[in-house]
């Protein structure tokens, strides 16, 4: 078995998971992987895709249609000398 050490443990949190591990009759380490186990347990969403989030958001409006300008020729670089 691995062991792991949680450093800067902010004095709260500690306090809260000693008093949910005396409420269960477990011991602090115990509590900590209980609460480790469960939330590895759960199934993450996958990462929804940028474009697919922001047509979720903009096609119940009905869309935004864009005028796209005409091309032009590509511009001489600038000259820094």
């Amino acid at each position: 078995m691995a062991s792991i050490t949680i450093r800067n443990l902010d004095d709260a949190l500690k306090r809260k998971l000693r008093l949910r591990a005396a409420e269960r009759n477990h011991s602090m380490e115990e509590e900590a992987r209980d609460i480790l186990r469960d939330a590895l347990a759960q199934e993450s969403a996958p990462a929804e895709n940028l474009a697919d989030a922001i047509r979720k958001l903009i096609e119940p409006t009905g869309g935004v249609e864009l005028s796209l300008p005409p091309r032009e020729p590509i511009r001489d670089p600038p000259d820094f000398t």
